[in-house]
């Protein structure tokens, strides 16, 4: 069962997942369609459709193929504006009970992506993690909270700016989570305090905040050395931080049991004690609670 209140946006037709890669490269579309109709009824709410590089005019197909077969909301994920506007073109509002498909993402690098509102509308992702130093004329990593804060103001602002009538809640902010077994930087005291502030901060009331959650994880073993699981206690424990914070969506798996932890479990413990330390201590904390 879901944790009450957490939009999941089902994140398993994607070209990154090696599984559906191999479902991509064998043009197994009725593999693809048993992904959309299987994460349908494990309760997803929106479905992430991610072709990788291949062409607009296959983005535009799949779209059509998943609509026939489900009536949940599509993500259209793609950094290709091209890719973009195919799917968007293809998306079918009335197949989905007239509700708009997400675009993710537009980050300060691809702002042209707001014109595809032209297009089709859409809820945009507003990708924070990097912004445009006009000095340099090109992107940075955003380091603290408070960037990853005025980088999301500053798309929301563009967001109004460039859409008639453009309310905070049709945007979703990602803070842009990065993988905990290589985080010495504490990219996690960023995200988690990123959210806090935004949450906190009246020019965004409304807004939704999602991550990718399995990117948390994606360096880790899938089981403890007692066999006990790593990646969904882990997963859960970031969302027992961040919920009270703001997060409201993920991009994640209908498979995995997501759940609000009790103050005492050791997932939660090990994400704590890491918000406390800095540098390889971190990683180190990790390898105990996994190993």
């Amino acid at each position: 069962m879901a944790i009450p209140g957490l939009t999941i946006i089902g994140e398993s037709i994607n070209d990154s997942v090696p599984s559906t890669k191999k479902l991509f490269d064998e043009n197994d579309i009725p593999g693809l369609l048993e992904l959309a109709r299987s994460q349908d009824e494990k309760g997803a709410a929106y479905l992430d459709v991610n072709v990788g590089s291949r062409s607009p005019e296959f983005m535009a197909d799949l779209v059509r193929r998943i609509q026939s077969v489900t009536a949940k909301p599509l993500s259209i994920d793609t950094p290709d504006p091209a890719i973009a506007e195919a799917g968007l073109k293809a998306y079918d509002p009335g197949r989905a009970g007239g509700r708009k498909p997400v675009l993710n993402s537009i980050s300060p690098l691809r702002l042209q992506m707001f014109d595809l509102w032209a297009v089709r509308p859409f809820v945009p992702i507003l990708m924070a993690s990097e912004r445009f130093e006009r000095g340099a004329g090109c992107g940075s990593v955003n380091r603290t909270a408070e960037e990853t804060r005025r980088t999301a103001q500053a798309l929301l602002e563009e967001a109004r700016r460039r859409i008639p009538g453009f309310k905070n809640d049709q945007a979703i902010v990602d803070p842009g989570i990065v993988p905990v077994g290589g985080d010495c930087e504490g990219q996690l005291k960023r995200v988690l305090g990123s959210l806090t502030l935004i949450h906190a901060d009246p020019f965004f009331a409304g807004v939704h905040m999602s991550v990718g959650l399995s990117n948390f994880t994606v360096m880790l073993p899938s089981k403890r050395k007692d066999g006990s699981p790593v990646k969904g206690p882990l997963e859960s424990a970031f969302l027992t931080l961040a919920m009270p914070g703001g997060l409201d969506t993920i991009i994640g798996s209908t498979i995995r049991k997501y759940e609000i932890l009790p103050g005492d479990h050791p997932a939660l413990a090990c994400l704590e004690d890491i918000l406390k330390l800095e540098g390889v201590d971190t990683l180190m904390r990790l390898k105990k609670f996994y190993g």
